[in-house]
């Protein structure tokens, strides 16, 4: 018993000693100090109005480069912005404006100024993003969400998005979705569904199609293809030396021009692709880009300047100056795209671009002059467009 009691009592005294008390003083604290010995070193009230210029602190990263003004966009408001914003969530839909925060949405939502707000809605435009808002990739320029197991797909969607679409009553509406790795078809019979959908309830819309790779299975590309759309879209994103830098590993430049192929295979009117300037691509690595973009006769492209989302992205490599995206325009229509929408906001899905297809896909024959508005910031460039035969 006692050799028990000692052991139980050493424990105790370790237990003890180890033990930090209130009393135990603590290291004196020269923070005040140090505060007060900078204000009365620093500059004084005479030193603010006497003139002299002191030397600046610069907060920030100064490394890397400014927002251009032209680039700086107001603040989306208007009867037409919350009206569409307000179906989308009664219906529980998602749209890329919002999830890839699109620096248009303002416009595109808004529609036109100084209109009713029915003449708003119509001129409006919003691209709904189908299968949820969880992507299963990763691109690095991409600020929506990513899963290797996103939530499964909702069965009334393709409903509630053309209920949605029909509410609205525009003349042209482009539809994208997330990728779904996880998916056997990768979503193509979703996407497909929602599109005949849409034909059934309001035949008279046009359906443009943004779509991913489908994991390169062209079986799945025909599905969407045949699906009763009138354009199909899928971005390349960037020239091919940067894409395993700026995409997923499981996107690439060769797999994306497949697609596009395979497309215009099937039937479809008009197949379209975008590309980001500013990662730090060269010259010649575009014009070799768009030349096999024409080598496998797609008819749209757009060019728009890479915007970092979060500084978890990839950051900006340079703002392009609004005259290279006049040059690229050029260069591209020379080689001889249908359409061309070169713009530092400009973006894939584009409404000057919706605007000109619109009257390309709708034409009688007749040719006619429209005007549309290029976005190069508060003084946008206007554009004269002609319809042409179809």
């Amino acid at each position: 018993m006692s050799v028990a009691f000692r052991s139980t009592r050493a424990a105790r005294v370790a237990i003890y000693t180890n033990v930090r008390c209130l009393a135990t003083a603590s290291r004196p604290s020269t923070q005040k100090a140090t505060f007060r010995d900078t204000l009365a070193n620093g500059p004084s009230f005479d030193d603010f109005v006497s003139g002299t210029e002191r030397e600046r602190i610069v907060l920030g990263n100064v490394k890397g480069p400014r927002l251009p003004s032209y680039l700086k966009t107001s603040i989306p408001s208007g009867a037409s912005f919350s009206k569409i914003k307000k179906d989308l969530r009664g219906l529980n839909l998602n749209t890329v404006c919002e999830e890839a925060r699109c620096p248009n949405i303002g416009d595109c939502w808004g529609g036109k100024k100084g209109v009713t707000e029915a003449e708003g809605r119509n001129s409006a435009t919003a691209t709904i993003m189908l299968m949820g808002d969880t992507c299963t990739r990763g691109c690095r320029f991409c600020s929506v969400k990513t899963s290797k197991a996103p939530p499964p797909l909702d069965p009334h969607e393709p409903e509630n998005t053309a209920e949605a679409i029909s509410r609205w009553g525009l003349g042209y509406i482009v539809l994208t979705s997330v990728d779904r790795d996880d998916l056997a078809d990768g979503g193509a019979h979703h996407f497909a569904e929602t599109i005949r959908k849409i034909k059934q309830k309001a035949p008279h819309i046009l359906v443009e199609a943004l779509t991913g790779d489908f994991a390169g299975s062209l079986d799945h590309v025909s599905l969407v293809a045949k699906s009763g759309l009138d354009v199909y879209a899928h971005n390349i994103e960037t020239v091919e030396e940067l894409t395993p830098f700026v995409r997923d590993r499981r996107a690439t430049f060769r797999q994306s021009l497949k697609v596009l192929e395979h497309a215009k295979k099937e039937g479809v009117r008009i197949t379209k692709t975008s590309i980001m300037l500013g990662v730090g691509e060269t010259d010649e690595q575009v014009l070799a880009a768009l030349k096999e973009l024409r080598k496998i006769d797609v008819d749209v492209v757009t060019f728009g300047q890479y915007m970092r989302p979060t500084k978890r992205h990839m950051k900006v490599d340079r703002y392009v100056d609004p005259v290279e995206f006049d040059n690229w325009k050029k260069v591209a229509e020379d080689l001889g795209f249908l359409y061309v929408a070169s713009g530092p906001l400009v973006r894939s899905s584009y409404k000057a671009g919706e605007f000109y297809i619109e009257n390309v896909l709708r034409g009688n024959g007749k040719r006619r002059a429209v005007e549309i508005t290029l976005g190069h910031g508060p003084e946008a460039a206007k554009e004269r467009l002609e319809n042409v035969e179809a």
